[in-house]
């Protein structure tokens, strides 16, 4: 009963400063604190108060609330656990990377050929290297 008069009240003084509000002419925020003067009126005659003040007064209530939150713990809590081993999982893939995984491409592919700094043509000097380079961009106009 109490909650429903407070509420009451708060719509009541919030449908006055509208009307103040809507007085000096600003008129789309008289409307917009008329709404959110509406909203505890409507609760209550929804019977929405009584329900939440019978629910905030009753142990068993919390005793509810206190499960939902432990169940919230447990699939938080499995769900972090299942993170982390899939991740070390795939960290110990990454670090059997060797002849012994039958789904790698070669082994030490990634490294570069021993022949990289020399031209294949001929041991010609590293300065003719771009000489390429320069042709197409001459062809180009660049």
């Amino acid at each position: 009963m109490l909650a429903e008069t407070i509420c009451s009240a708060v719509s009541a003084a919030g449908l006055g400063i509208a009307a103040i509000t809507a007085y000096r002419r600003r008129l789309l925020a008289a409307a917009r604190v008329a709404a959110y003067a509406l909203v505890p009126l409507g609760l209550v005659l929804t019977g929405a108060v009584e329900w939440l003040a019978g629910t905030a007064f009753s142990p068993v209530a919390w005793t509810g609330f206190g499960l939902l939150g432990a169940a919230w713990l447990l699939f938080a809590g499995t769900r972090a656990a299942e993170r982390r081993r899939v991740r070390r999982g795939a960290r110990r893939e990454r670090g059997a990377a060797g002849p012994e995984r039958p789904d790698a491409v070669a082994p030490g592919a990634a490294r570069p050929p021993l022949d990289a700094g020399k031209r294949r043509t001929g041991g010609s000097a590293p300065a003719d290297d771009f000489s390429e380079i320069e042709a197409i961009l001459k062809k180009h106009g660049i």
